[in-house]
């Protein structure tokens, strides 16, 4: 059987099948017995070798420290222990090559474990007029996002210019390395990464597919890529993990 780890807050993972990344994996096809809800909480009770493939969510904050900074603002708030425990996930997945999916927080996360850095709070960081921790539903698209590499994933979603949600006070600044760009927003900023190398499937988002995949099936294809890749990998097992 396929299982995907979702990686989620204490608060997310309450939620159980009412999270909207539960709902939208669901919406691929993927049995509930296939999702687990993961959090710091299981450290040392769960490992990425327990799955085949891995979703990194949004949520509190990175810790600044992760890459050389302190916090600036109050608004900055912040989970180390999560952190920690996805930065682990993160690694043991790469080594098993397992599919790996980064949203807002996940994006920001892989960024500072390939030795980026973040704009801690964009209203006081940069000079951009737009705010992007937009008001009222969450799943109402407020701005565009344009794909600039023809050779990535995110290509095979949607060609061209895409509508998308915007729920994220900060975003990635100085981008990691081994990453590529392959899409950003109409004022600039960074709005998905995938690797520069060769890998079965890496992709991180800034805006929430999650939000908005019931009216938009663009943004259910992410999650259909995704889920096509992690199928595969269940496939090729080894018998000891049926």
């Amino acid at each position: 059987m396929m299982k995907i780890a979702v990686s989620v807050s204490e608060k997310e993972k309450a939620k159980g099948s009412e999270s909207p990344y539960f709902k939208a994996l669901a919406a691929t096809g993927v049995r509930p017995e296939e999702i687990q809800m993961v959090s710091a909480a299981d450290e040392g009770r769960v490992s990425s070798k327990d799955f085949d493939g891995i979703l990194f969510t949004g949520g509190e904050d990175v810790d600044p420290k992760l890459y050389d900074e302190e916090i600036k603002y109050d608004n900055v708030k912040v989970n180390r222990a999560r952190d920690d425990f996805e930065r682990a996930l993160l690694d043991g997945a790469m080594k098993s090559s397992l599919p790996i999916l980064g949203i807002c927080r996940g994006i920001q996360m892989i960024n500072v474990r390939f030795g980026g850095t973040l704009y801690q709070d964009l209203k006081n960081d940069t000079a951009l007029e737009r705010d992007h921790k937009q008001p009222g539903s969450r799943s109402e698209p407020t701005h565009s996002v344009t794909v600039t590499e023809p050779e990535s994933l995110l290509h095979g979603v949607f060609t061209g210019m895409c509508r998308v949600n915007s729920l994220h006070h900060q975003a990635i600044n100085r981008l990691g390395h081994g990453l590529k760009v392959t899409a950003h927003s109409e004022d600039g900023l960074d709005e998905a990464v995938e690797l520069a190398e060769d890998y079965p499937f890496f992709l991180a988002v800034q805006w929430h597919p999650e939000e908005m995949f019931s009216e938009r099936p663009e943004q259910l294809k992410i999650f259909e890529q995704f889920v096509a890749q992690c199928r595969a990998r269940a496939g090729k097992r080894s018998p000891s993990r049926q």
